[in-house]
Formats: C-alpha cells, sequence, structure tokens
C-alpha cells in the first residue's frame, strides 16, 4: 500500500492471514472476533486499551438546537453517544519517525 491508500477489513484479514501464516477463515475469525469485543465493550460503557496502540472509549454529548444548513430552519439535535480513539504514545512515535 502506498501512502493515503485505504486498508479496509478484508486486506486486514489477508495481511494478518499472510503475516502469521493462518487460513484466511482463521484469519477472519481472529478479526472477526477483535472488533466484536471492542464494540460489545464500548456498548457496555468500558474503555478499551490496548497498550503502545491506543485506546476506544465512547463520548456523550448533550443535544442541542441547530440550523438546517439549506433552510436556516431549527431544528432539535438529540442527544448521542460517538466512538473516540485516543492513540498511544508508541503509536504516535512509531508514525513521527
Amino acid at each position: 500500500m502506498s501512502q493515503g491508500d485505504i486498508m479496509n477489513k478484508s486486506e486486514l484479514i489477508k495481511a494478518l492471514s499472510e503475516e502469521k501464516k493462518m487460513h484466511v477463515d482463521e484469519a477472519t475469525n481472529v478479526v472477526g472476533a477483535f472488533v466484536d469485543s471492542v464494540k460489545e465493550a464500548l456498548l457496555r460503557g468500558d474503555r478499551v486499551e490496548i497498550r503502545g496502540f491506543g485506546s476506544f472509549k465512547i463520548k456523550e454529548y448533550d443535544g442541542y438546537t441547530g440550523r438546517n444548513p439549506k433552510t436556516g430552519s431549527v431544528v432539535q439535535v438529540r442527544p448521542k453517544k460517538l466512538p473516540f480513539f485516543r492513540p498511544g504514545k508508541e503509536l504516535k512515535e512509531f508514525i513521527n519517525e
């Protein structure tokens, strides 16, 4: 991959399969289990921390009154929860080497 390309889930599975010399089905299960575990932990309100990589958590945002940019009409924006990723120190250092 060159700079600016996107690695999607199937490419991640392929890379894991090749790097660890495992069958694609096994790599698919590993990646799927990881993603599902992170999602379930976030849904419970837990923070997921992977030392050297980063952490995932849910940020909660209050509702507010906004405006539709096209019509200018007032709209109520409901409160929401969004996933948030914070890179770890080692990942930041690796990226900036």
